[in-house]
C-alpha cells in the first residue's frame, strides 16, 4: 500500500511540473529535454519503489498512474468547470498572419523560435 500512496504523490508533482513547465518546452524535446525526461522517470521510479525489485512493486506503481490517469480523463470530461485546470486552452500565438507578442511572451518563447517551428509567417 506504501507504494501506491508513493505513486499517487509522484503523479501529483509530475502532473504539477508539467503545467508548470508549459508547452513550448514539452512539445520541443531536444536532445536535453529528452534526457531531462528519462532521468525524471527513473527518479520518480526509484522513490516510488524505494529500490522495491519486485514484480508486484513494479505492477502497483504503472498501476497507479494508469488509474490517475483515467481518473483525470474523467474529470476533464465530466466536470466542465475543471478542463481549465487539468487541460488548458490552446493559445493562439499567430492571428490573421499578426504574431500575438503577449502569447509569444506567456508560453515564453521569442519569435525566432514560433519561425523556426513553424517555418515563414
Amino acid at each position: 500500500m506504501d507504494i501506491v500512496v508513493r505513486a499517487f504523490f509522484a503523479f501529483l508533482f509530475v502532473f504539477l511540473l508539467t503545467r508548470l513547465i508549459g508547452r513550448r518546452e514539452l512539445s520541443s524535446l531536444e536532445p536535453f529535454d529528452l534526457i531531462l525526461l528519462v532521468v525524471v522517470g527513473d527518479l520518480m521510479q526509484q522513490g516510488i519503489t524505494q529500490s522495491d525489485m519486485s514484480f508486484t512493486g513494479a505492477v502497483l506503481a504503472t498501476g497507479t498512474f494508469a488509474v490517475l490517469v483515467l481518473a483525470v480523463s474523467y474529470l476533464r470530461f465530466r466536470f466542465r468547470q475543471l478542463q481549465p485546470l487539468l487541460d488548458p486552452k490552446p493559445l493562439i500565438v499567430v492571428q490573421d498572419g499578426d504574431v500575438i507578442d503577449a502569447n509569444l511572451q506567456r508560453e515564453r518563447m521569442t519569435v525566432d523560435e514560433l519561425l523556426a517551428e513553424f517555418g515563414r509567417l
